[in-house]
């Protein structure tokens, strides 16, 4: 898959159904801009110059319209800037310290996902 070079391209893991069920209702509305959903678990998936998989794998990442690759709570509000319903929660990045809270949460968030994922993968 290739990236597009227009409009934004979000990066994720499509083999997380936490990840999935979240990036299924973003795809749901319309964006702003155009947006390209990278699911990079697929197997013709080709990373961006200077990234590799794994390293997308890790983290949620956002390329934006001005090619600049953003990764974890700055990925997340790019994207929300983007999409109807979400762009409220956006201005969160004007309260100073927000942006490291977020981040902070998500860091956090990362540490006990394969926990939470195991919830959904039971049979």
């Amino acid at each position: 898959m290739n990236i597009q070079s227009n409009g934004s391209t979000v990066f994720f893991d499509g083999s997380c159904p936490i990840c999935t069920a979240e990036i299924n209702q973003y795809k749901a509305l319309t964006p702003k801009t155009e947006i390209q959903w990278l699911d990079v678990t697929e197997p013709n998936f080709i990373p961006p110059d200077g990234q590799t998989k794994e390293q997308l794998m890790q983290r949620f990442h956002v390329l934006n319209n001005n090619a600049e690759l953003l990764s974890g709570a700055a990925a997340f509000v790019y994207l929300w800037e983007q999409l109807p319903g979400w762009r409220r929660l956006a201005v969160i990045r004007k309260i100073p310290g927000a942006m490291e809270v977020l981040e902070f949460g998500y860091t956090n968030f990362l540490k006990v996902r394969p926990l939470i994922q195991s919830f959904f993968t039971k049979n």
